[in-house]
């Protein structure tokens, strides 16, 4: 008798949960330490992963063992406060604006201690107000301190505390006070300042509206979002927000897809066009049949995108988070051999280097540090979404910034992809129209925008295409299938060479159609060539442009590789001024071309169509896909994805990557030179810890500051 019974199988599975909370208070990787120090204590918790930015914790965990409501009681031990995600917060009000009120009352009693100091020396009276001041202003930090110091563990809330009380000890109550409502102060100004980097994120959630007019039933009426069905039809009136993605079912208008593909032009909209939640409607009114739902839509993909991506640990992250492992016990080391030896060999005063080694405690924080590189990366990754780039993590970003050379792919990438039959050269009787209607049989059965070109001349020269059977897709050099029962071959020279059926008829035409930069298509019946049909495609408006921009910003080498005739991709690399091209190259030969310029000029961007060339895109350095909008396959494949067809985003996402990576590299230098300062300072007895205070404060915000910058990127 078999065990795994089905009813078995659903009890197992729902032992195993997965649960994403919110987390208020959660603004440095310190309080991650605190998280994971005190959940990880948890019976029946398995797994845990934190987002910073975010504010978001990831839990796995047996659910027979462990529940949502213990989960929230302990993260609420630790002073701060989490709800499940997609529900309101329950419990007890925010406590940001209670600690906000601390923090203030805490600044008011040490200028008060400050003043009764000067008026009549350090008295009992100017001692109780800072010693209010220590209390009122230290609650949430001696909290969390209690927290680690029971998970064993060291954090910037026990150094704060231990500084703060050892001054205490010394008689320096003024510093105490000083350093408890600056470190406050400093926390509630962090906290505030990477509230700028989610709103950045959580504007893209803002986009879709609450509610929509539908027609169900023969009836019009107003129904919440989550509530409409796929095959419903959206009434969608004039400046209105489209709240769903789905098919225009009638109407005309412009559509501003800007907050989805970054298109600074509205779109043309006319029956069965697609349109995505979060656009704008123009002038006209429309009727959109729902293809998705909001958690299915585009705009919901490209939130879990950006989300997943900013949480993705970047290569400097990493390195960062190394040297701060071993940073922060270097300095606590050093802050004992400090505190201890001196006095105790040297016969110095243990009272001076008691407050150095306090000094010492408060530099060993590295939240400026830490901090660095997480908020450089989540706001380049907010920016570029918000101009329709999205960016699948750090280590793509930084990648893109060190990029040398970038690859092309040339049909839908450098031209328009829609390619126009220009001429038709028939052959041994066989009419321009017979051509035409062979060749369209295939074609229609085909994806290829060569096909579509086909097909449409083919109806409008009065020849509709003929059911075809059989049919089977050669990459890289054509189709064949049955026609009336007849063997038929559509493709390119290759092709006809390799089957034997190329005649010296053919080569007159095809050297014209070569010359004038055309792609020629053979077709051939029952092993006979019947004729050449030849296609041009025309370059983007913008495509000169952005290759001339990358070039002005350092790229070594821009080439197309293309599986065009070499005429073709030579009119239009001289066109677009290219510094090579490669041509009638099949899609494992692209795949060699992507190695061998990585070997030549270093790391490499492919841009491509994310379907057809996905070989090449994988074997890149960083592969780019356009024009992916409601394309769920290369939106989950590509390194970096444009949502529109625009070439403009490509020197864009590279100077964007390069600013972030110069911004890193700032934001890291500045951080350790500020920390390698006042540890000088403070072994000399100069520094303070008051100044400790303000300069790590002064460093994180300078970073997040000059991580902000970034969302202002054109």
């Amino acid at each position: 008798m078999r065990s795994d019974t089905p009813a078995t199988r659903c009890q197992v599975c729902e032992l195993h949960a997965e649960s994403v909370f919110r987390v208020e208070g959660m603004d440095c990787h310190e309080e991650v330490a605190i998280l994971e120090r005190h959940l990880g204590r948890l019976a029946g918790l398995e797994d845990l992963s934190a987002d910073v930015i975010g504010q978001r914790l990831r839990i796995k965990y047996d659910a027979a063992r462990l529940s949502t409501s213990t989960i929230l009681s302990a993260v609420a031990d630790t002073g701060m406060r989490a709800w499940l995600e997609h529900e309101e917060p329950t419990g007890t009000p925010s406590n940001v604006r209670h600690r906000q009120r601390l923090v203030l009352a805490a600044g008011v009693l040490t200028v008060a201690g400050f003043g009764l100091e000067h008026l009549g020396g350090l008295s009992s009276l100017s001692i109780a107000s800072y010693g209010a001041a220590i209390v009122t202003g230290g609650t949430f930090t001696a909290r969390r301190a209690v927290t680690s110091v029971r998970a064993l563990a060291l954090d910037i809330n026990v150094l704060m505390l231990v500084a703060v009380l050892g001054a205490a000890a010394i008689g320096q109550w003024s510093e105490a006070a000083t350093v408890t409502f600056l470190f406050g102060l400093a926390q509630a100004l962090e906290a505030r300042s990477m509230d700028r980097a989610r709103r950045a994120l959580r504007a893209l959630m803002d986009l879709t509206p609450g509610e929509a007019l539908i027609r169900r039933d023969g009836k019009e009426l107003v129904a919440p979002v989550d509530s409409i069905r796929v095959g419903d039809t959206m009434i969608v009136r004039p400046g209105e927000k489209i709240a769903l993605d789905g098919k225009v079912a009638a109407g005309e208008s412009e559509v501003n897809q800007a907050p989805i593909t970054g298109e600074s032009l509205p779109v043309e909209k006319r029956q069965d066009a697609e349109v995505f939640a979060g656009t704008i409607n123009g002038r006209g009114a429309l009727e959109v049949r729902v293809t998705r739902l909001l958690p299915d839509s585009t705009l919901a993909r490209i939130i879990d995108l950006v989300e997943h991506a900013q949480a993705e640990r970047s290569p400097s992250q990493a390195f960062v988070e190394r040297f701060a492992r071993v940073y922060t016990p270097v300095v606590l080391v050093g802050a004992v051999v400090a505190a201890v030896v001196p006095p105790l060999f040297f016969h110095a005063s243990f009272g001076a280097w008691f407050y150095r080694a306090l000094v010492l405690l408060v530099i060993s924080c590295p939240c400026a540090l830490v901090i660095s590189t997480p908020v450089c990366i989540v706001s380049a990754l907010a920016a570029a979404a918000r101009k329709g780039v999205l960016i699948k993590g750090g280590l793509y970003l930084e990648r893109t910034g060190g990029v040398q050379c970038v690859a092309f792919d040339k049909t839908g990438t450098l031209t328009k992809g829609r390619p126009q039959v220009i001429d038709v050269v028939s052959l041994d009787g066989v009419s321009p129209q017979e051509v035409l209607g062979i060749a369209a049989a295939l074609e229609s059965r085909s994806e290829h925008p060569i096909g579509d070109a086909i097909v449409r001349r083919a109806r409008e020269a009065g020849a509709p295409p003929a059911p075809a059977d059989a049919f089977r897709s050669l990459p890289g050099r054509g189709a064949e299938g049955l026609v009336a029962g007849q063997p038929v071959l559509v493709g390119n020279h290759r092709l006809f060479e390799e089957r034997g059926i190329c005649t010296s008829d053919v080569h007159a035409p095809l050297a014209e159609f070569s010359g004038a930069g055309r792609t020629a298509v053979l077709v051939g019946r029952a092993g006979r060539t019947l004729g050449l049909i030849g296609l041009s495609d025309q370059p983007r408006e913008s495509a000169r442009d952005a290759v001339a921009l990358l070039k002005a910003q350092g790229i070594a080498h821009v080439v197309m590789l293309t599986g065009d005739s070499g005429q073709t991709a030579t009119a239009i690399a001289n066109e677009l001024g290219l510094d090579e091209h490669r041509a009638e190259l099949l899609p494992e030969h692209k795949v060699s071309a992507v190695a061998d310029l990585r070997r030549r000029y270093g790391s490499i961007l492919m841009v491509g169509d994310g379907i057809n060339d996905a070989p090449a895109l994988a074997a890149a350095d960083v592969g780019c896909a356009m024009g992916v909008a409601g394309t769920d396959a290369a939106l989950e494949t590509a390194d970096v994805a444009l949502m529109a067809d625009e070439l403009l985003k490509i020197p864009y996402a590279m100077r964007l990557s390069r600013a972030t990576l110069r911004n890193i590299k700032t934001n890291i230098a500045a951080s350790i030179a500020l920390k390698a300062a006042f540890l000088a300072l403070a072994v000399a007895g100069v520094a303070t810890l008051w100044m400790a205070v303000v300069a790590d404060t002064g460093a994180s915000l300078l970073v997040i500051a000059n991580a902000l910058r970034l969302l202002r990127t054109d």
